[in-house]
């Protein structure tokens, strides 16, 4: 996959949610009155997760003790690549009543993945976003380019993704819009 056709799509629109964006869709997350579809949306958003990792993590491998959910990698060869992400502590909150009514093995969240795809483009739509954006993809990647912004190592951010290959996390780099302002202002800060 090109630099270019992973940031935006053939017309050259934005896949992602920027940082604004991204505040927006949480907002309209956190309006979800169902606890159970509320966190799903919210690990989306905060893990950064593909919504077949979202749908398949266990009550076993939400860590409540170390605030943290571990994903098995659904995009490697074999089978048994998990990583772990950090949550806030608002999120293991919720997932903590969640999980506490499963089983170790039992999946968080008895959603298909077409039930869990419109979820999120209804949230998408409370936010006001349409277009290539406004799905699970536009979360990941809004996730990984709010990584970007604050520094977070790449190598840590290819981690949390889920990434084999550092390459793969390194087309996040290539933000536009406020992201890429920001970064020319750090330059700019710095002559």
């Amino acid at each position: 996959m090109s630099r270019e056709t992973a940031l935006f799509d053939r017309h050259g629109n934005r896949k992602y949610l920027n940082g604004a964006e991204r505040r927006m869709f949480l907002r309209a997350a956190n309006e979800e009155t169902d606890p159970a579809a509320r966190a799903f949306c919210l690990t989306l958003f905060y893990a950064g997760c593909r919504i077949s990792e979202g749908l398949n993590l266990t009550a076993e491998r939400v860590d409540l003790r170390g605030k943290a959910l571990v994903f098995e990698t659904m995009k490697r060869r074999k089978l048994g690549c998990f990583r772990s992400v950090p949550i806030p502590d608002s999120l293991t909150k919720l997932l903590r009543s969640i999980v506490a009514e499963r089983k170790p093995a039992e999946r968080v969240w008895n959603l298909s993945r077409p039930t869990a795809y419109r979820l999120v483009k209804d949230r998408m739509a409370k936010a006001g976003f349409t277009g290539a954006m406004a799905s699970p993809k536009g979360l990941r990647h809004g996730f990984a380019i709010a990584c970007i912004g604050p520094s977070v190592p790449l190598t840590t951010v290819q981690k949390w993704l889920g990434h084999a290959r550092l390459e793969t996390t390194a087309i996040y780099l290539d933000a536009s819009g406020d992201e890429e302002r920001e970064f020319a202002k750090r330059l700019w800060a710095a002559s």
